[in-house]
């Protein structure tokens, strides 16, 4: 049976150093009051910045660090306190921390002879393992003859074989170069889907969690800020810190004109843009509008719920499949706007006033705050 994970009021801070900024009684606190549950089987990332508690709460969940209040638990189970080896987690760090001296057989063996699993057994579970991270054939190298993504795949094979309740992945991506990590996500998510193990993954890459997460937490100076699918966050963040961290957006302060037919009418320096009333999170009469630059179009765009922003185009860079676009305000601001699979470029020179075309449904109306 898979295992769920009730994180509930967890908090922790550490002694700070003398004239540390941002203490409280001499402590920095590092998670406030986290409540988190995150389900059977489920692919669940921790996303932040570097600083802003995932790997703290990581750690607490394998029993590595005690959280000064809260309870987690492992189903039923209240494990708060319970020493990590009484757990059942598998963990793959950043470092992937492989014998150098033994076999990927043996590195994968580990766990099992810490738990005095018989032989044959471990035989049909190393197996297994490699078979799932396609390793097999490479079971009697040693890590020095293995790729970076080779020794990735052994890590998890470690951490699978001894069938943990729980799987913990820190950063597991980090010390491979852009293209391998890009063309490892799918491979961790069919190794953690196909295991069935309820898997937390710290990372503070935006790309990892939106294309391999269940469910995303994304976290801020200790906070939850916000919790949903990567498409919900993507395309409804409630705060601007999450809009802005997950990808470029544009931000434009606006006031509020009228709310009809479940559609709000904003003001704004450029014109007057049209939000959806469900993807608006203030009542207030002013907001902040996230805009994503591929929501924004140069050509006509047909509907009910079009709006049109007016400026001039100051700069365009071309990409190939795509030309960015940038463009300024009246009032000296510039919005950002993403053209695929674009065509001749000549037509638009820089200086030319340009007409900006998006849809209601993809802004968001966002509390009236610093982005």
């Amino acid at each position: 049976m898979s295992t769920s994970i009730a994180i509930s009021g967890i908090a922790k801070s550490f002694p700070a150093l003398p004239g540390a900024p941002g203490t409280v009684d001499g402590k920095t606190i590092v998670l406030h009051s986290i409540d988190i549950t995150i389900q059977s089987g489920e692919l669940f990332f921790l996303l932040g910045p570097s600083g802003c508690g995932k790997t703290t709460l990581l750690r607490i969940i394998a029993g590595f660090i005690e959280p000064d209040s809260g309870t987690i638990h492992f189903n039923d189970r209240d494990v708060t306190f319970a020493p990590a080896n009484t757990r059942n987690t598998g963990m793959v760090f950043q470092s992937y921390a492989l014998w150098p001296h033994m076999t990927v057989a043996e590195n994968v063996a580990f766990g099992l002879d810490i738990r005095k699993i018989a032989k044959a057994e471990q035989a049909v579970r190393i197996k297994e393992a490699l078979e799932l991270v396609r390793m097999a054939h490479l079971e009697m190298r040693r890590p020095v003859q293995l790729s970076g993504g080779q020794q990735q795949r052994v890590a998890l094979a470690r951490a699978i074989v001894i069938r943990p309740d729980v799987l913990l992945l820190d950063e597991p991506l980090s010390n491979l170069d852009a293209k391998l990590r890009i063309e490892l996500r799918s491979e961790i998510r069919r190794i953690c889907k196909a295991s069935g193990i309820t898997t937390v993954y710290v990372t503070h890459d935006q790309k990892e969690a939106l294309s391999m997460a269940d469910r995303v937490a994304i976290m801020h100076q200790g906070c939850l800020e916000q919790l949903g699918t990567p498409e919900t966050l993507y395309r409804r963040p409630q705060t601007s810190f999450v809009a802005s961290f997950l990808g470029e957006t544009n931000f434009l302060t606006a006031s509020m004109v009228e709310s009809k037919s479940g559609i709000r009418r904003y003001q704004s320096v450029a014109g007057e843009v049209l939000v959806n009333e469900d993807a608006a999170t203030t009542t207030g009469p002013t907001a902040t509008l996230s805009i994503r630059p591929e929501a924004l179009s140069l050509n006509p765009v047909q509907g009910t719920d079009v709006f049109q922003l007016r400026g001039t185009l100051a700069d365009t860079t071309y990409l190939g499949e795509m030309a960015q676009h940038t463009v300024a305000l009246s009032n000296q601001s510039k919005v950002h706007v993403a053209e695929f699979n674009p065509g001749f470029l000549s037509r638009r020179a820089p200086g030319s006033a340009v007409t900006l075309f998006g849809r209601a449904g993809d802004v968001v109306a966002l509390p009236p705050e610093s982005p």
